[in-house]
């Protein structure tokens, strides 16, 4: 029944901005890309804060005219960063972070723009990866981690960012292609081609990116950091053959590949591998 209505939902969304496009243009563009790049979900609030991120320290720091939140969990001087993905905040850590802290590190999280406590209404890669660097350049991470599209926006920091303070890279359940993402959306909704082509339009002419060149592939072949990928073969959010594109492209990382995780990719074994992988350890 739910899938039912969610159907029924897209498509009277779609039916409507494909009959506004042909009115008000301008106007159907503003909406159809607000629901692709404003996240629904994810928000978090200070006076109701999960209790894992109720034990960090937090820190908030700004960016033009947006600011986000960063978590630590003080330890050593071995320092790693957690990026999180579409729709998430930096609690969804929780299950990794016992994991990481045997080791003693000094664990820090982000929120991403639109995402937990950080402002805006909107997220981009580029934004999100403008936060990584201030952090990074802040806290000065040896170890960068990222899931989904969080992991896609670490590809994406150290291949224009290349901080050289970054040693070993993890990326879990990340996409490769922007435009499989853009298309899925324009599917969904059976969007006309007329918005389907003002959309790409706009994302050369907002954000400067040729969509057809911001993969997470051509992000990796520039990287030299020395990376773990994992990508499980039942996630039906982003397709197993993206870890694999990803993975073809590094020269310097090694895939994972599992199964029944999904895309949450949650797993103690896992996490284990990737203390392996960070601390080399058995």
């Amino acid at each position: 029944m739910k899938k039912i209505l969610f159907f029924l939902f897209t498509k009277s969304i779609g039916i409507y901005l494909n009959i506004l496009s042909l009115i008000w243009p301008e106007k159907a563009l503003q909406l159809a890309y607000a629901l692709f790049s404003e996240p629904r979900e994810g928000r978090l609030f200070k006076n109701k804060l999960p209790n894992i991120l109720k034990e960090a320290q937090t820190n908030t720091f700004q960016h033009d005219n947006h600011f986000f939140q960063t978590y630590t969990w003080k330890g050593n001087e071995t320092i790693i960063l957690l990026v999180h993905g579409w729709e998430s905040n930096a609690s969804r850590w929780e299950n990794l972070l016992p994991h990481l802290k045997k080791s003693g590190s000094t664990i820090i999280a982000i929120d991403g723009p639109a995402h937990g406590l950080s402002s805006g209404k909107e997220f981009s890669i580029p934004q999100y990866a403008a936060f990584i660097n201030i952090a990074v350049e802040n806290f000065k991470p040896q170890y960068l981690i990222g899931h989904s599209i969080g992991g896609k926006t670490c590809l994406y920091y150290q291949s224009v960012y290349q901080s050289t303070l970054i040693q070993k890279m993890v990326i879990l359940g990340a996409p490769s292609d922007f435009n499989i993402i853009l298309n899925n959306y324009i599917v969904m909704l059976s969007l006309n081609q007329k918005i389907a082509i003002r959309l790409k339009n706009y994302y050369l002419e907002h954000h400067k990116l040729n969509i057809d060149h911001f993969t997470g592939k051509l992000f990796a072949s520039k990287i030299n950091t020395k990376g773990l990928i994992a990508h499980d073969i039942d996630d039906t959010v982003v397709a197993f053959t993206e870890g694999k594109k990803i993975a073809s492209a590094w020269k310097n990382a090694t895939l994972i590949e599992t199964k029944g995780l999904g895309h949450s990719m949650h797993d103690d074994d896992l996490y284990q591998k990737i203390a392996h992988f960070l601390f080399e350890i058995e």
